[in-house]
């Protein structure tokens, strides 16, 4: 474990780690022999008429995602061959006027505003009104630079931030002995001063998630990452204009897999408040975001947040149709290496199943009103622990549905548990304290409209 960052998580975070490195420790020895597990170190490499078991209910896997699947409607193209969605890419500047001034580039993602939303193609996310309560640090006021007609007779105007990420640390991500827990670990991408992804411009009170995803004039460097976020993986800026014309510029992200309501989806992790999760999820670390309203807040009154399900000891193994979580991701989702175009062994491990394939709460698409607008960016995960019992009888299987998961937790804690972040223990189903900035992209088959069960009495399901 890098030392360095333990320091930087607050004690009463620090727990967190030993969460998962105790859960799993505990159940690693059944693990191995859970129905359909498996112990690889990495995921092998496919063949281009076989397709791996673990890929198993991922939806559509080659060729561009059709517009109509897009909530994310400003996305230029998903490709969902080689794992990226190409988004606008927008400049910006930070640390104005001082020694450290320097050039970004920022992505658009959610809006607090329906109107603004609409108008830019983004996720509407309401709940982002509530990001500053009781955190400050957690928005990060910027400025609108106002050009001249002469400067910019169309496009984007210069955005002046506070902060930005230091994208120069090397991310480290050394699996254990089974995997997960990591032997050591440091994120490649930290906050700087006055940094969130989550900004609003003076004068106005819309919470925009705009994420910094490059920093400098280029070359980006999108292999090792020393001036882009991890999942940066090609940029292109378009330089001026012709006359009548727009030149755009562009990133293309990693995205990654996941479910919602039974459904498989496609999301982007750009950011979270530990730096663990960070460094599982290719983001950057801001500490701020630690403090974002509010622990296991969902949709009570304040909350900033969404609910997010992982788990730590799911099935593993690349032919596992059954395979998901912590345990999956190092063994399977080849964890440890840079993610680069150039990598097509990474692409296709993460491509074919091997990211964690977390289940997701409140989707844009859903049916009702009440839950669609209740989507956040911010996730709050809820990480579950399979029992012994439950590894022992290979019942640790592919959760898709959140409504489901609370149910297990509910019904059947003898299966399904959550995790004392102090002690590593089991304990009642909720929120561990981990964070995440995941804006949905979109869906790959067919659309999430309702969950797969009616939520189960008194069970954690969100209140009316």
């Amino acid at each position: 474990m890098n030392l360095r960052i333990f320091r930087l998580v607050p004690a009463r975070k620090r727990g967190l780690i030993t969460v998962l490195a105790a859960a799993v420790a505990a159940s690693t020895a059944l693990a191995v022999t859970s129905s359909g597990g498996t112990a690889a170190s990495a995921a092998p490499v496919a063949q281009a008429d076989q397709v791996p078991a673990a890929a198993t209910g991922l939806g559509q896997l080659t060729g561009l995602l059709p517009a109509s699947h897009l909530t994310l409607e400003s996305a230029i193209q998903v490709n969902l061959s080689n794992e990226t969605v190409r988004l606008p890419l927008y400049p910006g500047i930070a640390y104005a006027g001082t020694p450290h001034q320097e050039k970004v580039w920022y992505i658009l993602e959610d809006a607090s505003d329906a109107g603004a939303a609409h108008d830019l193609g983004v996720n509407y996310a309401p709940k982002l009104a509530n990001i500053g309560i009781s955190c400050p640090a957690c928005v990060q006021t910027v400025h609108l630079i106002n050009p001249t007609p002469q400067a910019n007779p169309f496009g984007p105007a210069l955005i002046s931030f506070a902060g930005a990420p230091d994208f120069s640390p090397t991310r480290i991500a050394v699996p254990g002995p089974d995997g997960f827990p990591l032997a050591k670990f440091q994120p490649g991408a930290v906050a700087g001063p006055g940094y969130s992804p989550f900004i609003k411009i003076a004068g106005s009170d819309t919470i925009y998630n705009a994420p910094i995803v490059a920093t400098g004039d280029g070359p980006f460097d999108v292999t090792h990452h020393t001036n882009t976020g991890d999942r940066v993986l090609a940029v292109h800026i378009g330089g001026p204009s012709a006359p009548g014309q727009f030149a755009e510029s562009w990133a293309d992200m990693l995205f990654v897999k996941g479910f919602d309501a039974g459904q498989p989806i496609v999301y982007l992790s750009t950011d979270a408040g530990q730096p663990l999760t960070a460094v599982l999820e290719r983001s950057t670390y801001v500490p701020a975001l630690n403090d974002a309203s509010f622990n296991g807040g969902d949709d009570f009154l304040g909350s900033a947040r969404e609910r997010l399900f992982g788990f730590i000891n799911g099935q593993t193994g690349a032919n596992n149709p059954q395979a998901q979580g912590f345990q999956h991701l190092a063994k399977d989702g080849m964890v440890s290496e840079d993610a680069s175009l150039a990598n097509t062994a990474f692409i296709n491990a993460l491509r074919y199943g091997g990211d964690l394939l977390n289940v997701f709460g409140d989707f844009p698409t859903l049916s009702d009103p009440r839950h669609a607008d209740a989507y956040s960016p911010l996730w709050d995960a809820q990480l579950g622990l399979w029992t012994p019992k439950a590894v022992a009888a290979g019942l640790n299987k592919r959760q898709i549905d959140e409504v489901v998961v609370f149910n297990l937790a509910a019904t059947q804690p003898d299966l399904l548990t959550g995790v004392n972040p102090a002690t590593g223990q089991p304990e009642p189903y909720g929120s561990v304290g981990v964070d995440i900035n995941c804006a949905v992209i979109g869906y790959t088959a067919t659309a999430p409209t309702a969950n797969l069960a009616s939520p189960a009495p008194n069970s954690q399901f969100p209140p009316r």
